[in-house]
């Protein structure tokens, strides 16, 4: 065989990932001159019950045992088999299983293939011990990969890219406005967008299936394609300190829907007022923005940035939505004013925010046009 029976492909691409696995079997297919059996597993998942640890050890011995029976024995007649294994950081994790996956890369009988596919966090470079992995798969001759999430700017030519090999073309403006509708554009460093190229390619072959023999429209991307940008936590905060009420709603929704619990959220606003409210008492005092560099040890940036929203608030107001941040935090905890236990309601912790928003984040006589101003108290809206 002249394409290599190791492979190991990491990075913050969902979708290139298994697009790597996929084209790395079918190029061993094609090289052996037979169909080869595909076979996936994954060791990333804890199926302990009881919080003790031993249902991921069991789950450890019983993936590496089906990995060596897959693998260790060479083909005669049959085709062979191709193992991908997604996430092995779990096996790595411990020693004994980690010297065993180890043996395994050398016990690999020909007609076989062994991949990885490690989708590391986003922005981050993964487990040391995948580094090992990684390292071990290269110094056998084996197949390594990166796969980068699209940035913004690489969005349009990968949906491009992607939309060829679909068979699909384009009218002007719909790769933009695809690539938008994904939420490539979102500027935030904060997002998440390991997924969005899976995203985008479910988008293109449910396009390319609507206009198999013309071109991809606007109207198409438009009427076939839902709003799926990310939230973005420093978007919020950043919506918040210039009090633009809307966008900040608009925020909190996404973050909310993607699972970001609100008693963090809440956290995070805290730390945002506080930082406004030092800064704003430093600028009262007569503090020039150069000096605030020094007093509070900020980045040069960051200090312009957050004297700019200090700017936008009076100190009154910044104290009072600090005071009512106070109650939205019990209320999003199941806890009463008085400390006593309250009922805990997702959808009414949300209605008392965005409540919060517009009397507290908006500005005077602006709440009620970002369409969330009320006098009712936040924490009392049904």
């Amino acid at each position: 065989m002249t394409v290599p029976a190791l492979a190991y492909f990491w990075g913050e691409d969902a979708f290139g990932l298994n697009h790597a696995a996929d084209a790395y079997a079918a190029e061993l297919a094609a090289d052996s001159g037979q169909p080869l059996d595909l076979w996936r597993t994954s060791a990333d998942e804890d199926d302990s019950s009881d919080g003790s640890g031993a249902g991921s050890g069991r789950r450890r011995a019983r993936t590496l045992e089906q990995i060596e029976l897959r693998l260790a024995t060479a083909t005669l007649f049959s085709s062979g088999t191709v193992v991908v294994v997604r996430q092995p950081a779990l096996i790595l994790r411990e020693q004994a299983s980690r010297e065993q996956l180890m043996k395994l890369l050398d016990a690999v009988a020909p007609g076989n293939a062994l991949a990885f596919t490690d989708l590391i966090a986003s922005g981050g470079k993964g487990p040391a011990q995948a580094a090992i992995l990684r390292d071990a798969v290269a110094e056998r001759g084996g197949r390594v990969g990166e796969f980068p999430a699209p940035s913004r700017e690489r969005m349009e030519a990968w949906i491009g890219t992607r939309g060829k090999e679909l068979n699909a073309t384009f009218a002007a403006g719909a790769v933009h406005l695809l690539a938008e509708r994904v939420g490539a554009y979102v500027r935030e460093g904060d997002v998440d967008r390991r997924r969005q190229t899976e995203l985008a390619n479910a988008e293109l072959e449910k396009l390319a299936l609507y206009r198999p023999d013309s071109p991809i429209t606007r109207e198409d991307v438009d009427a076939l394609v839902g709003e799926a940008v990310p939230g973005s936590t420093w978007a919020f905060l950043d919506a918040i300190g210039t009090r633009r009420t809307a966008q900040a709603a608009t925020l909190v929704g996404r973050l909310l829907s993607e699972a970001m619990p609100m008693p963090v959220l809440i956290t995070q606003v805290h730390r945002r007022l506080r930082d406004l409210i030092i800064i704003r008492e430093h600028l009262d005092a007569g503090t020039r923005p150069s000096g605030l560099i020094r007093e509070m040890k900020l980045q040069p940036f960051r200090a312009q940035k957050l004297t700019e929203q200090a700017r936008a608030w009076e100190q009154e107001e910044l104290d009072k939505a600090l005071d009512d941040l106070y109650q939205l935090d019990l209320l999003s905890k199941g806890i009463a004013a008085d400390g006593s236990p309250h009922s805990l309601s997702d959808d009414r912790s949300e209605l008392a925010l965005l409540g919060w928003l517009g009397e507290r984040v908006g500005r005077r006589g602006g709440a009620a046009a970002d369409g969330y101003g009320s006098s009712a108290p936040v924490g009392t809206r049904r």
